[in-house]
């Protein structure tokens, strides 16, 4: 396999982080994760313990066979297995400008899951949806029909549950005045957007770019909690996510979603996944804030928080809408959440939010799970998606893994 290295990133590699940064602040968090094994050419589940990264794949080869035992913690609690190396110096050498090729580095943290990702969740962004449909694309006329709109609805959409008598109250009255849309339709009516991110081993993890079309003059982060769920519905865990969104692209057609979110390093996830056990479980999940920062060359700097409670759809109900009697997952999946996150501040222009820049540093965290950290480049120029699952097969027959 041809190695992936980072692309013209900064000599130093500060802006990866410590290993502090990047691991849950609880030290009996039961973590699992990938990295790229050059011993067998390959990627090998791991688990981190007291700092160490330790290779599990002579038990498990690979993130979903872990997911999908009657109960993942318990398992890998009791494992051991060969020591890997400490997991400061393979997060350094996952972020390294010039990464060296005989020491192993850090992967997205699932495999054969599916990337799926659940859209507009919080009436905030529900809003900033509408809005970015009808301005399609125009920055300008975005702030003015935020403007308005804003002043026209009047209600605290911080509270407001999607498919409730309130919701559809106030479905009617936007459509009365003109503002219906697919994204108030999903927004606040009864069927939630899950859709598909990615495709299977294409997501990349912590300390490498993110990617963004060339062609897209406004775009964003989205930082979501990311359940991982199997195949029955069960979710086992948590990790970070962005999921990277080109809204120029989106708000012209929802036609356009797969060309506005599946790109080189579109769907980042990491930098590994928290098990639940009695510590963690979906009690925290709900309560959880992730925040998020961009730090660009130009001396920009934004700061925001997502918090959980203001979701308008429990995160339970929307993998009963992904998977159940309607659709099965046979290798369970990767569902992000969605965001708060509503990207108005003006980088350059008043009136014209937010949008990426090359080089921009995108630093998506919370204590329970950590720290994803991602340099943005083009997607054109990020590192091609080229090991499949035909790979994945090949190479761990030849391991004897599988």
């Amino acid at each position: 396999m041809t190695v992936p290295r980072p692309r013209g990133l900064a000599a130093d590699a500060d802006w990866v982080g410590t290993a502090a940064e990047a691991l849950p602040d609880d030290a009996d968090s039961i973590l699992i994760g990938r990295i790229w094994d050059p011993s067998g050419d390959g990627p090998s589940p791991v688990t981190v313990r007291d700092g160490e990264v330790i290779d599990i794949s002579h038990r498990f080869p690979t993130v979903r066979d872990i997911c999908e035992l009657p109960d993942p913690a318990a398992t890998v609690a009791g494992l051991d297995g060969p020591r890997v190396g400490d997991f400061g110096e393979i997060l350094a050498n996952t972020g390294a400008a010039t990464r060296d090729p005989n020491r192993p580095w850090l992967l997205a943290p699932v495999d054969l899951q599916a990337l799926k990702a659940a859209g507009v969740t919080f009436p905030i962004s529900m809003i900033e949806r509408v809005i970015e449909e009808r301005a399609r694309g125009d920055l300008a006329l975005a702030a003015d029909i935020r403007h308005r709109m804003l002043a026209d609805v009047g209600v605290d959409l911080h509270s407001l549950e999607a498919g409730s008598p309130e919701a559809d109250r106030l479905k009617s009255l936007l459509v009365a005045e003109g503002m219906w849309s697919q994204y108030l339709e999903v927004g606040i009516g009864p069927d939630a957007e899950i859709f598909t991110k990615g495709q299977i081993l294409s997501a990349v993890g912590t300390a490498v770019p993110v990617g963004v079309l060339a062609a897209s003059t406004w775009n964003n982060p989205e930082p979501e909690v990311t359940l991982i769920v199997q195949s029955s519905g069960r979710i086992v865990g948590a990790t970070l996510g962005n999921d990277v969104n080109l809204r120029d692209i989106e708000g012209r057609s929802a036609l356009l979603l797969p060309l506005a979110k599946d790109n080189n390093a579109s769907c980042a996830l990491g930098p590994l996944i928290r098990l639940f056990d009695d510590r963690f479980g979906m009690d925290r999940v709900r309560e959880l804030k992730v925040r998020l920062e961009v730090r660009g060359v130009d001396g920009f700097h934004l700061e925001a928080v997502s918090e959980m409670t203001q979701m308008s759809r429990d995160p339970e109900e929307l993998v009963r809408q992904l998977i159940g009697p309607h659709h099965h997952y046979p290798d369970g999946a990767a569902l992000m959440l969605g965001t708060m996150f509503a990207p108005i501040q003006d980088r350059d222009r008043p009136g014209e939010g937010f949008t990426h820049k090359v080089d921009d540093v995108v630093r998506i965290s919370c204590p329970a799970l950590g720290t994803l950290v991602n340099r943005v480049r083009h997607a054109e120029e990020c590192e091609p998606w080229h090991f499949g699952v035909r790979d994945l097969m090949g190479n761990l027959v030849r391991r004897g893994l599988l």
